[in-house]
């Protein structure tokens, strides 16, 4: 059985797409491509279409994470088509909550704080736009940390 995960952020150019990335690559790692499917969006569309931010490139890239995503907004139908939809912040889990189109979807919805391990003090994943350098490699020392532990969930639904 097929696992669909959707990451999600405000504006999915830095913390969601960094997810996709930090989870496909684990996922390829256990070649797992055929039972995983991951994707990111964003509650807030204005950065439609482009690329991720620059600095969580480069911040990726020096783990060997490649993000070739293009920044793209929730719609409705990724409520039917995920299995899996998790939010970075409280605010985008209540804007996803709204944008659910039934209860059934809103059964999908989760905390990435909820994966978090080793990082038991973090209730959030911080967007680091407007941060320095430190700021994105805090995210993607939460995010590889809690796509660690969604793993281990996925392994067990897809054995």
């Amino acid at each position: 059985m097929k696992q669909r995960i959707l990451f999600v952020c405000l504006g999915n150019i830095c913390r969601s797409p960094a997810a996709e990335g930090m989870l496909q690559r684990l996922v390829d790692r256990e070649g797992l491509g055929n039972f995983v499917e991951v994707d990111s969006a964003g509650t807030y569309g204005g950065h439609a279409g482009e690329r991720s931010d620059s600095r969580m490139r480069r911040a990726a890239a020096s783990r060997g994470i490649e993000l070739t995503h293009r920044s793209r907004q929730v719609r409705e139908e990724d409520f039917k088509r995920f299995d899996m939809v998790i939010a970075m912040d409280d605010n985008n889990y209540e804007a996803l909550f709204r944008l659910a189109p039934d209860r059934e979807a809103q059964f999908k919805i989760y905390r990435f704080r909820e994966f978090l391990r080793h990082h038991p003090d973090w209730s959030y994943i911080p967007d680091p736009y407007y941060e320095g350098h430190e700021g994105f490699e805090l995210v993607l020392d939460l995010l590889e940390d809690g796509c660690a532990t969604l793993l281990e969930e996925i392994r067990k639904k897809v054995k």
